[in-house]
Protein backbone atom coordinates (compact mmCIF):
# COMPACT_ATOMS: atom_id res chain seq x y z
CA UNK A 1 0.00 0.00 0.00
CA UNK A 2 1.56 3.31 -1.11
CA UNK A 3 1.77 6.14 1.38
CA UNK A 4 -0.21 9.21 0.38
CA UNK A 5 2.65 11.25 1.85
CA UNK A 6 4.91 9.92 -0.90
CA UNK A 7 2.60 9.95 -3.91
CA UNK A 8 1.14 13.48 -3.79
CA UNK A 9 2.06 15.49 -6.88
CA UNK A 10 1.56 18.93 -5.32
CA UNK A 11 2.63 20.84 -2.24
CA UNK A 12 0.70 19.51 0.76
CA UNK A 13 -0.94 21.91 3.20
CA UNK A 14 -0.11 20.62 6.70
CA UNK A 15 -1.68 22.36 9.70
CA UNK A 16 0.82 22.77 12.56
CA UNK A 17 -0.76 21.27 15.70
CA UNK A 18 -4.02 21.66 13.81
CA UNK A 19 -5.40 25.08 12.93
CA UNK A 20 -3.45 26.45 15.87
CA UNK A 21 -3.99 30.10 14.99
CA UNK A 22 -7.74 29.82 15.61
CA UNK A 23 -8.09 26.91 18.05
CA UNK A 24 -6.06 25.50 20.97
CA UNK A 25 -3.02 23.72 19.52
CA UNK A 26 -2.98 19.92 19.51
CA UNK A 27 -6.67 19.58 20.38
CA UNK A 28 -9.53 17.93 18.56
CA UNK A 29 -11.01 21.38 18.00
CA UNK A 30 -7.84 22.43 16.15
CA UNK A 31 -7.75 19.27 14.05
CA UNK A 32 -11.40 19.52 13.03
CA UNK A 33 -10.92 23.19 12.17
CA UNK A 34 -7.88 22.35 10.04
CA UNK A 35 -10.03 20.03 7.96
CA UNK A 36 -12.67 22.73 7.58
CA UNK A 37 -10.03 25.22 6.41
CA UNK A 38 -8.83 22.93 3.63
CA UNK A 39 -5.69 21.40 5.11
CA UNK A 40 -4.44 18.16 3.58
CA UNK A 41 -3.08 16.99 6.90
CA UNK A 42 -2.03 17.89 10.41
CA UNK A 43 1.22 17.77 12.33
CA UNK A 44 0.95 16.82 16.00
CA UNK A 45 3.22 16.00 18.94
CA UNK A 46 3.06 12.85 21.04
CA UNK A 47 4.22 11.90 24.53
CA UNK A 48 3.41 8.94 26.77
CA UNK A 49 1.26 9.34 29.86
CA UNK A 50 2.44 7.73 33.09
CA UNK A 51 0.38 4.65 32.23
CA UNK A 52 1.78 4.34 28.73
CA UNK A 53 -0.92 5.97 26.58
CA UNK A 54 0.20 8.17 23.63
CA UNK A 55 -1.23 11.65 24.24
CA UNK A 56 -1.12 14.69 22.00
CA UNK A 57 0.62 17.70 23.56
CA UNK A 58 3.69 19.66 22.52
CA UNK A 59 5.63 20.36 25.70
CA UNK A 60 7.14 17.94 28.19
CA UNK A 61 5.05 19.67 30.87
CA UNK A 62 1.38 20.63 30.93
CA UNK A 63 2.06 24.10 32.38
CA UNK A 64 1.94 26.28 29.25
CA UNK A 65 -1.22 24.98 27.58
CA UNK A 66 -3.42 23.72 30.46
CA UNK A 67 -4.54 24.68 33.94
CA UNK A 68 -2.21 22.07 35.46
CA UNK A 69 1.45 21.88 36.36
CA UNK A 70 3.97 19.08 36.07
CA UNK A 71 5.50 16.68 33.59
CA UNK A 72 3.25 14.88 31.14
CA UNK A 73 5.06 11.64 31.94
CA UNK A 74 4.01 11.90 35.61
CA UNK A 75 0.26 12.05 34.87
CA UNK A 76 -1.82 8.93 34.26
CA UNK A 77 -4.31 9.39 31.43
CA UNK A 78 -7.26 9.87 33.78
CA UNK A 79 -5.51 12.82 35.44
CA UNK A 80 -4.51 14.37 32.11
CA UNK A 81 -8.13 14.16 30.99
CA UNK A 82 -9.21 16.35 33.92
CA UNK A 83 -7.06 19.25 32.70
CA UNK A 84 -8.49 22.14 30.70
CA UNK A 85 -6.49 22.44 27.46
CA UNK A 86 -8.59 25.21 25.94
CA UNK A 87 -9.09 28.15 28.29
CA UNK A 88 -5.55 29.48 28.11
CA UNK A 89 -5.95 29.86 24.37
CA UNK A 90 -9.41 31.41 24.61
CA UNK A 91 -12.19 31.08 27.21
CA UNK A 92 -14.49 30.03 24.37
CA UNK A 93 -12.62 26.71 24.35
CA UNK A 94 -13.02 26.02 28.06
CA UNK A 95 -13.28 22.29 28.69
CA UNK A 96 -11.23 21.23 25.66
CA UNK A 97 -9.18 18.20 26.70
CA UNK A 98 -5.77 16.79 25.85
CA UNK A 99 -6.59 14.13 23.25
CA UNK A 100 -5.08 10.71 23.00
CA UNK A 101 -3.49 9.80 19.69
CA UNK A 102 -6.16 7.15 19.29
CA UNK A 103 -8.88 9.77 19.63
CA UNK A 104 -7.24 11.83 16.89
CA UNK A 105 -7.00 8.81 14.62
CA UNK A 106 -10.69 8.07 15.23
CA UNK A 107 -11.73 11.70 14.68
CA UNK A 108 -9.76 12.71 11.57
CA UNK A 109 -7.60 9.78 10.52
CA UNK A 110 -9.71 9.14 7.42
CA UNK A 111 -10.08 12.84 6.55
CA UNK A 112 -6.53 14.08 6.97
CA UNK A 113 -2.95 12.92 6.60
CA UNK A 114 -1.26 12.80 9.99
CA UNK A 115 2.36 13.69 10.75
CA UNK A 116 3.14 12.27 14.20
CA UNK A 117 6.16 13.94 15.76
CA UNK A 118 7.75 11.78 18.44
CA UNK A 119 8.95 13.71 21.48
CA UNK A 120 11.69 11.24 22.13
CA UNK A 121 13.34 11.41 25.53
CA UNK A 122 14.01 7.78 26.49
CA UNK A 123 13.69 8.36 30.26
CA UNK A 124 10.23 9.90 29.90
CA UNK A 125 8.91 8.29 26.75
CA UNK A 126 10.33 4.77 26.81
CA UNK A 127 8.09 2.63 24.63
CA UNK A 128 6.62 5.58 22.71
CA UNK A 129 7.61 4.23 19.31
CA UNK A 130 6.02 0.83 19.97
CA UNK A 131 2.81 2.40 21.26
CA UNK A 132 2.46 4.70 18.23
CA UNK A 133 3.16 1.95 15.70
CA UNK A 134 0.59 -0.28 17.42
CA UNK A 135 -2.08 2.41 17.04
CA UNK A 136 -1.23 3.06 13.38
CA UNK A 137 -1.62 -0.63 12.63
CA UNK A 138 -4.78 -1.01 14.73
CA UNK A 139 -6.49 1.78 12.81
CA UNK A 140 -5.20 0.75 9.38
CA UNK A 141 -3.54 4.12 8.77
CA UNK A 142 -0.14 3.09 7.44
CA UNK A 143 -0.91 4.90 4.14
CA UNK A 144 -1.89 8.14 5.93
CA UNK A 145 0.65 8.50 8.75
CA UNK A 146 4.22 9.79 8.60
CA UNK A 147 6.46 9.63 11.67
CA UNK A 148 8.91 12.47 12.28
CA UNK A 149 11.40 13.38 14.97
CA UNK A 150 14.50 15.43 15.68
CA UNK A 151 15.90 12.23 17.23
CA UNK A 152 17.33 9.89 14.58
CA UNK A 153 17.51 7.08 17.14
CA UNK A 154 13.74 7.29 17.67
CA UNK A 155 13.27 7.10 13.91
CA UNK A 156 15.57 4.10 13.75
CA UNK A 157 13.45 2.32 16.35
CA UNK A 158 10.33 3.00 14.27
CA UNK A 159 12.08 1.69 11.16
CA UNK A 160 12.85 -1.57 12.92
CA UNK A 161 9.29 -1.90 14.19
CA UNK A 162 7.50 -0.85 11.00
CA UNK A 163 9.68 -0.73 7.87
CA UNK A 164 6.67 0.31 5.78
CA UNK A 165 5.98 3.59 7.64
CA UNK A 166 7.50 6.70 6.04
CA UNK A 167 9.89 8.68 8.22
CA UNK A 168 10.75 12.38 8.29
CA UNK A 169 13.97 13.69 9.85
CA UNK A 170 13.45 17.09 11.48
CA UNK A 171 16.18 19.70 11.74
CA UNK A 172 16.34 23.41 12.45
CA UNK A 173 19.87 24.59 11.70
CA UNK A 174 22.79 23.23 9.73
CA UNK A 175 24.71 21.01 12.19
CA UNK A 176 28.37 21.52 13.08
CA UNK A 177 30.80 19.52 10.98
CA UNK A 178 31.47 16.72 13.48
CA UNK A 179 27.78 16.30 14.22
CA UNK A 180 27.01 16.57 10.50
CA UNK A 181 29.29 13.62 9.76
CA UNK A 182 27.68 11.55 12.51
CA UNK A 183 24.19 12.42 11.28
CA UNK A 184 25.15 11.66 7.70
CA UNK A 185 26.12 8.15 8.76
CA UNK A 186 22.82 7.70 10.58
CA UNK A 187 20.90 9.04 7.58
CA UNK A 188 22.59 6.54 5.25
CA UNK A 189 21.55 3.71 7.52
CA UNK A 190 18.09 5.09 8.19
CA UNK A 191 17.17 6.26 4.67
CA UNK A 192 14.23 8.47 5.73
CA UNK A 193 11.64 9.08 3.06
CA UNK A 194 11.51 12.79 3.90
CA UNK A 195 13.52 15.61 5.41
CA UNK A 196 11.72 18.24 7.49
CA UNK A 197 13.94 21.33 7.62
CA UNK A 198 13.09 24.67 9.15
CA UNK A 199 11.96 26.82 6.24
CA UNK A 200 15.00 29.12 6.54
CA UNK A 201 17.27 26.16 5.72
CA UNK A 202 15.56 25.46 2.39
CA UNK A 203 17.01 26.60 -0.93
CA UNK A 204 16.41 25.27 -4.44
CA UNK A 205 19.52 23.02 -4.25
CA UNK A 206 18.16 21.55 -0.99
CA UNK A 207 15.03 20.46 -2.80
CA UNK A 208 16.87 19.22 -5.89
CA UNK A 209 19.30 17.13 -3.85
CA UNK A 210 16.53 15.59 -1.77
CA UNK A 211 14.42 14.77 -4.82
CA UNK A 212 17.50 13.34 -6.52
CA UNK A 213 17.79 10.92 -3.60
CA UNK A 214 14.10 10.07 -3.72
CA UNK A 215 13.25 12.08 -0.60
CA UNK A 216 10.39 14.45 0.05
CA UNK A 217 10.92 17.90 1.56
CA UNK A 218 8.46 19.22 4.15
CA UNK A 219 9.32 22.69 5.49
CA UNK A 220 8.21 24.14 8.84
CA UNK A 221 6.68 26.40 10.23
CA UNK A 222 5.62 28.95 7.61
CA UNK A 223 2.96 31.63 8.09
CA UNK A 224 4.13 34.40 5.73
CA UNK A 225 2.49 34.27 2.26
CA UNK A 226 5.65 35.29 0.42
CA UNK A 227 7.67 32.49 2.03
CA UNK A 228 4.86 30.02 1.30
CA UNK A 229 4.84 31.12 -2.33
CA UNK A 230 8.61 30.87 -2.69
CA UNK A 231 8.83 27.40 -1.15
CA UNK A 232 6.00 26.16 -3.33
CA UNK A 233 7.72 27.49 -6.45
CA UNK A 234 10.91 25.72 -5.40
CA UNK A 235 8.98 22.46 -5.32
CA UNK A 236 8.78 21.55 -1.65
CA UNK A 237 6.43 18.64 -1.10
CA UNK A 238 4.76 19.97 2.03
CA UNK A 239 4.52 23.13 4.11
CA UNK A 240 3.67 23.03 7.81
CA UNK A 241 1.79 26.14 8.88
CA UNK A 242 -0.29 27.63 11.66
CA UNK A 243 -2.43 29.21 8.92
CA UNK A 244 -3.78 26.48 6.63
CA UNK A 245 -6.39 28.94 5.33
CA UNK A 246 -3.67 31.32 4.18
CA UNK A 247 -1.59 28.54 2.66
CA UNK A 248 -4.61 27.21 0.80
CA UNK A 249 -5.06 30.65 -0.76
CA UNK A 250 -1.39 30.85 -1.76
CA UNK A 251 -1.34 27.35 -3.25
CA UNK A 252 -4.58 27.97 -5.12
CA UNK A 253 -3.90 31.45 -6.44
CA UNK A 254 -0.35 32.49 -5.69
CA UNK A 255 2.03 29.55 -6.05
CA UNK A 256 2.85 26.95 -8.67
CA UNK A 257 3.12 24.05 -6.21
CA UNK A 258 5.72 21.51 -7.21
CA UNK A 259 7.44 23.18 -10.14
CA UNK A 260 10.75 21.36 -9.58
CA UNK A 261 9.48 17.80 -9.20
CA UNK A 262 10.51 15.27 -11.75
Amino acid sequence: MSSLWLTADRTLNIAHQGASDVAPPNTLAAFHRAAELGADGVELDVHLSADGVPVVIHDFTVDRTTNGTGRVADFPLAALKKLDAGSRFDPAFAGERIPTLEEVFEAVGRRLLINVELKAVPRENRGLEEAVVTLVERHGLRDRVLISSFDPFALRRVRRLAPHLPLGFLYETAPLSRLARALAGLMRGLQPEAIHPHWAQVRPPTVRRAHGRGRRVVAWTVDEPEVMRRLSEWGVDGIITNRPDRLREVLTHGGTGGSSRG
